[in-house]
């Protein structure tokens, strides 16, 4: 299918405009709290979220979020690392950047992280489901849905799989992501089964290795679906991400989208803030549009943030350039 490439500059002008923003004060939003406006990311019949990703260089437990999420408008999320910071996972501390570290440190700090490891899998198979259970009331009494909760679970035990996927269906989850490899597709698409939930994988540069294919990583189980990165996808193989949605659209319900140069750039595969790179954000947006298929739109902000702004603001840029397109 030939795919006719839709200008981005049109766009810009409103991009541009929504770029143009004060300093926002994130006050804390309660159940309770009458006022609020419930959030609405949906545009044109497509989906808009984001992934919490996008949120790592601010404070982001999850009433931070909250209140970063309702200033953008989004009522669906794909919640991923923020869940278990938020109820006291035990966490390795690491060095500050720029921290020259010896062989004796790296080897303390390994040593370190095997005990963590172990004291995270106690924690998992010891935290009550009541906790996910009120992290859910939380997000939905703001409005906002915990669509994916991503886990990455693949390298744990078969006991904090089993957790997870747990924990995903209490916070109203259709199922979990986690990184596209051979090992963890052959995994974890199995206790997707067992759960009666879905196995979701997120794609980086592999996607232009020799001979790759995604049937390989799907074939594994009919629970495992495609988290198509559409950015990375162009951006390391400067072919239309379009091409992949109609093919496989059965076989995917979300997508992370950012905008990135091409492979054949003077600045290869590089993050940009959305309408400066190439990525052809607009035709997967109105493809989605004209097609009506369940697939969700994640911003995932990876671009280094301009100076006077932040993650909250520049993720609302996304979100407000994608609404325009969507009309």
């Amino acid at each position: 299918m030939r795919i006719k490439t839709i200008s981005r500059r049109s766009f810009l002008g409103t991009a541009a405009a929504a770029a143009v923003l004060t300093s926002v004060p994130f006050n804390i939003v309660t159940a309770s709290d009458k006022k609020v406006k419930k959030p609405n990311s949906k545009a044109g019949g497509v989906q808009l979220g984001v992934t919490t990703y996008s949120y790592g260089s601010m404070p982001h437990k999850v009433d931070d979020c909250i209140q970063y999420l309702l200033y953008a408008g989004v009522n669906s999320i794909e919640l991923r690392n923020v869940a278990e910071e938020d109820l006291g996972i035990p966490q390795v501390q690491r060095p500050a950047r720029g921290v020259e570290m010896t062989e004796k440190d790296r080897a303390e700090m390994a040593k370190t992280a095997e005990g963590i490891k172990e004291a995270q899998r106690k924690w998992r198979l010891s935290l009550p489901m009541e906790r996910y259970a009120d992290m859910r009331k939380k997000f939905n009494s703001a409005g906002i849905e915990v669509y994916i909760a991503k886990f990455a679970p693949s390298g744990w035990s078969d006991d904090e799989i089993d957790y997870a996927y747990r924990a995903a269906k209490v916070l109203g989850s259709i199922g979990i992501t986690d990184e596209m490899t051979d090992a963890n597709c052959q995994r974890l698409g199995k206790f997707a089964e067992k759960h009666k939930s879905l196995a979701m994988y997120h794609t980086h540069g592999q996607v232009a290795d020799p001979g790759f294919s995604f049937d390989k990583y799907l074939g594994y189980s009919p629970a495992n679906m495609l988290n198509l990165d559409a950015g990375h996808y162009f951006g390391a193989t400067g072919l239309h991400p379009n091409d992949v949605i109609i093919k496989y659209h059965d076989r995917m319900r979300s997508i992370h989208i950012k905008d990135k140069t091409g492979p054949k750039n003077a600045s290869p595969n590089t993050n940009k803030p959305f309408g400066e790179g190439e990525t052809p954000i607009a035709d997967v947006l109105l493809l989605l549009k004209k097609e009506k298929w369940p697939i969700r739109v994640d911003v995932e902000l990876e671009y280094p943030i301009p100076q006077g702004s932040d993650a909250a603001k520049e993720v609302k840029k996304c979100i407000d350039y994608m609404r325009n397109i969507l009309g």
